[in-house]
């Protein structure tokens, strides 16, 4: 059962709650490192060993670390394991740490990485809190490098740098850019829904009265009927207006 749960874990970010296609987070890195394969597979790597050892660490100092402050806290141990990365890709890969440029460095406030501190790595062990960081970080490489094989090969006829002859003369130069990339994640997006649709796999939060967190106010009238209450209240009030003017 322990081990069920934690295999659970570490599947969950990358199909049920991808950080990327389902989650809808970290788009900034996602659309400008998708243009080829070779910087989408670097950012994903660095996000992951970042991810990985941040859960780690505050997962072991969540008891420690005050409340009123954790969120500067995970900031300042991100900002730590980002600069370690930095480093190490300045020292020994440095035209993957000038591709990625700036964005490597904006791996400290991504939300993938800050959303799984504040909402698993807080509340979990060590351990499950490094499964979760491999799952969601897998979860973001995966969805990085489908689209830019998508963005690579149409766009540019090459893959990992490698021109694909029959391709060069029918590439699309609009999907290397900011427009292709906006379509090529909303038709990712779209594909991904679907797969996980018909297996059932993710369960869509319901957005009935029940799921409305304003429902009490309007003792769980729907959303339709309460906007046809207030027109009527306010053509109301307009038409007394008129008559009072009027008069």
């Amino acid at each position: 059962m322990t081990n069920n749960k934690k295999l659970a874990i570490l599947l969950r970010g990358i199909i049920q709650d991808n950080p990327v296609l389902i989650l809808i987070l970290g788009t900034c890195p996602t659309l400008a490192t998708t243009t080829s394969v070779i910087s989408a597979l670097s950012m994903g790597i660095a996000a992951t060993l970042v991810l990985v050892c941040s859960n780690v660490v505050i997962s072991a100092l969540r008891k420690i670390i005050p409340d009123t402050v954790r969120i500067p806290c995970y900031i300042v141990i991100i900002a730590v394991f980002v600069t370690v990365v930095q480093m190490l890709l300045q020292a020994f890969l440095p035209s993957i740490y000038d591709m990625l440029g700036v964005y490597l460095a904006l791996i400290v406030v991504n939300c993938i990485i800050l959303g799984r501190a504040e909402m698993f790595a807080r509340k979990n062990t060590v351990l499950d809190s490094a499964l979760d960081g491999v799952g969601m970080g897998i979860g973001f490489l995966v969805a990085l490098v489908a689209m830019a094989t998508v963005r690579e090969v149409i766009g540019n006829g090459s893959f990992a740098g490698f021109e694909i002859p029959f391709l060069a003369s029918f590439k699309i130069p609009v999907l290397t850019q900011a427009p292709g990339g906006f379509l090529v994640y909303g038709l990712v997006i779209a594909l991904m829904n679907k797969i996980t649709e018909k297996r059932g796999g993710v369960k869509r939060k319901s957005f009935s009265c029940e799921g409305c967190p304003s429902s009490h106010i309007c003792n769980k009238t729907s959303c339709s009927e309460m906007l046809e209450l207030t027109m009527v209240e306010s053509e109301n009030t307009e038409t007394k207006e008129v008559e009072e003017n009027g008069n």
